[in-house]
């Protein structure tokens, strides 16, 4: 079976699960071959303190047939990286599939690599994403010819999943689906907006509000270098 070379972001305060659910899947799936990138080999300290490791510089970095970025409280710095987004459009010419979980769309985003296509993130990021011009589906996974996007953080496994089945067939994700155990049966039906419950969506929000607005801060400044009005919310 072909490989096809992904490439996985890394970065400091990156959401752990973001990275490690579509990693799992893909490291299991013979059609893969993993590349993990960072802007440097040294280590790196994501989200809760947990050190990884990058095993390719930016710099030194093939070309990758599939692009992937999660997401995190540390895609802030990243929308205006230039040398992470510079990344990112060079690769995205010769890549097959361009692709993100949670937050990790946002940068996309940023460089300029989700424009005129569907695509979704975090629920309580769904706005910013807007901002940004893209047109946002509300879905779990959404493709939109060689961009796929995850929502948030779980929903990186059932992208992970969506891809697999797409480049080496339904029966291999079928498979690493049964070799993980991947049968969700959560405790609360708290895990959407849609359903959490009143108190539950307001404490959340209240949570992330700080959050939303320093991203907010950074996406008008963005837009505002490059002479682009924030599109309306909806």
């Amino acid at each position: 079976m072909q490989k096809l070379k992904i490439g996985m972001l890394l970065f400091p305060d990156m959401t752990v699960l973001d990275f490690v659910g579509p990693y799992d899947v893909f490291v299991k799936a013979p059609c893969f071959e993993v590349v993990l990138l960072g802007e440097s080999t040294a280590p790196i300290k994501v989200e809760g303190g947990l050190t990884v490791q990058a095993s390719v510089a930016l710099a030194d970095s093939p070309q990758l047939d599939i692009l992937f970025v999660p997401g995190g409280k540390g895609i802030n710095p990243l929308l205006t990286n230039r040398t992470v987004l510079d990344f990112l459009r060079q690769q995205a010419l010769g890549a097959k599939y361009i692709t993100s979980v949670c937050t990790g769309a946002l940068v996309l985003a940023a460089a300029g690599l989700l424009q005129g296509y569907k695509a979704t993130t975090h629920w309580r990021s769904l706005e910013l994403l807007r901002m940004l011009g893209v047109e946002v589906v509300e879905e779990r996974v959404v493709r939109d010819r060689n961009r796929i996007t995850g929502g948030g953080v779980t929903a990186g496994i059932d992208f992970a999943l969506s891809l697999t089945a797409m480049i080496g067939g339904e029966e291999l994700a079928r498979i690493v689906q049964l070799q993980l155990e991947y049968n969700p049966a959560p405790p609360f039906r708290a895990g959407s907006p849609h359903t959490a419950g009143t108190p539950v969506l307001q404490a959340t929000r209240e949570l992330t509000k700080h959050m939303l607005e320093i991203r907010r801060g950074i996406i008008r400044e963005l837009l505002q270098q490059h002479g682009m009005p924030a599109a309306p919310p909806s």
